[in-house]
């Protein structure tokens, strides 16, 4: 029998980390797809004011699986530091380390704001608590208190998400605030020195997602970027996948489909068409998009922090970050990127802005901030990201509910990543994500039992912050 042959639509961390997997294991013969020129989608990097920037801030956890890990470090060598992190968060106009730091807490910590959360925290304890609810305030309000919520998560999730706390769902909370409670913020607290370290690649994130997609293609594995996928047909038993690339066309035969590309997108460009409830349900979910702005300054380093966290609602950027401090790089010499990372939908008033616009946008929030620039900047450039986040409005999982469904229906179709799962996770959740649905594929079939069972443990990651 001839090996199967998967194809694989996305080169994202999931899809690259699948890509070779599949190869390194011998389990059948690999095509992925990939509409950009380079691998790593919105985990990527691209080079530019003489260095390697990423799309944002990114980091490898120390959560990382070990097998995963392992695969990493053999694959990057001293291409992967090793790094404390040096975070700093806004909070009522002074800045707090990130991760919290005992002592810094105590020195530099507003004192209303610590009254609060100790009178926060009392109440807390008292035996008759309040019901959690069900939206992202509710469950946050319940575990945190007023003082925390109001004068930090609540701006800033309005910010990030473009929602009220109250119509978004109680699971975001569960999913992307993983100091939901006193008692985990306590754990930070005492929390041993080498968990706030993180591994970062020399070449910007992305290289994480273009040492899978090499490894891929040495081990045979046929990675095709620029390649546009433009309809996906299930016809006599076999997937047809019709991909465009520079004005010419290909239908490629599948037995198996992996995807990890956004499942709102898949969904429109199937064949057959999708029952009209589940064509519906695409309509009823959205991604938070994202305007990325970069500043280059005539400066070795700007601050020795990798990423600033501005949860204040008079300052728009959410997220500041400087890419050189992320490896450790002295390169190049006398000269400095900063990423200011700005929330959006689609369309709307900033993601239509032009850069020069949103360049005095974002000086003049650092200004605000406490962080002026000495000059102005060499130059400004952005980039947008049309899905950067999964928003998780009020009642949004029975949308996905359905969608997920009418695609695992599907015979011999995967969907798996933070696109297709619609998931709040970071990179190593995407890398294991596509280990265990390679370890699903047994001979020419998947197991689709096994995979279920994976897919509860995914359901229980919650996002590092």
């Amino acid at each position: 029998m001839n090996d199967p042959h998967i194809v694989v639509l996305g080169g994202g961390p999931a899809g690259c980390a699948a890509a070779f997997q599949l190869r390194r294991k011998g389990k059948g013969r690999v095509t992925l797809l990939e509409r950009q020129d380079v691998v790593g989608g919105n985990a990527g990097s691209f080079f530019a004011n003489g260095q390697h920037l990423d799309y944002g801030s990114h980091r490898l956890h120390a959560a990382c699986d070990p097998e995963i890990l392992r695969d990493i470090r053999e694959m990057l060598g001293d291409d992967l530091a090793h790094q404390v992190r040096h975070g700093r968060i806004r909070l009522r106009d002074r800045f707090l380390h990130f991760p919290i730091k005992t002592v810094d807490l105590l020195l530099r910590l507003d004192k209303r704001f610590a009254l609060g959360m100790g009178l926060d925290m009392a109440t807390r304890a008292l035996p008759f608590k309040s019901d959690e609810g069900t939206t992202f305030a509710s469950v946050l309000r319940a575990n945190l208190g007023k003082t925390m919520c109001e004068g930090f998560y609540f701006p800033y999730s309005r910010k990030l998400w473009g929602f009220e706390p109250e119509q978004l769902s109680g699971i975001q909370a569960q999913k992307r605030v993983s100091a939901g409670s006193f008692v985990k913020l306590l754990k930070r607290l005492i929390s041993p020195p080498g968990e706030g370290k993180f591994y970062y690649p020399r070449r910007g994130y992305g290289q994480l997602s273009e040492i899978y997609a090499e490894a891929a293609t040495k081990s045979g594995a046929d990675i095709r970027l620029g390649w546009n996928v433009d309809s996906v047909t299930r016809e006599d038993g076999k997937w047809l996948i019709d991909a465009s690339c520079d004005g010419s066309s290909e239908r490629i035969e599948a037995d198996h489909v992996w995807s990890t590309i956004p499942l709102t997108v898949l969904i429109r460009m199937m064949e057959p068409k999708a029952p009209a409830e589940v064509f519906r349900a695409t309509q009823s979910i959205e991604f938070r998009a994202m305007v990325l702005g970069y500043l280059e300054l005539d400066v070795d380093q700007f601050t020795p922090t990798d990423a600033h966290y501005f949860p204040e609602a008079n300052v728009r950027m959410t997220r500041l970050s400087e890419p050189k401090n992320y490896f450790g790089t002295s390169q190049p010499a006398g000269r400095t990127t900063l990423c200011a990372e700005l929330p959006c939908k689609q369309g709307d008033e900033l993601w239509s802005m032009s850069d020069e616009d949103i360049g005095r946008l974002v000086v003049d929030d650092m200004a605000r901030a406490g962080l002026p620039l000495a000059r102005p900047p060499l130059s400004f450039s952005t980039r947008r990201l049309p899905q950067a986040y999964p928003i998780y409005t009020n009642g949004y999982e029975d949308h996905l509910t359905l969608m997920d469904s009418w695609l695992a229906s599907l015979p011999n179709f995967l969907v798996y990543g933070r696109q297709g799962l619609f998931a709040h996770d970071n990179t190593h959740h995407a890398f294991y994500m596509a280990y265990c649905a390679v370890e699903c594929l047994e001979g020419p079939h998947f197991n689709d039992r096994k995979w279920q069972e994976y897919r509860e443990i995914f359901a229980t990651h919650v996002v590092e912050d």
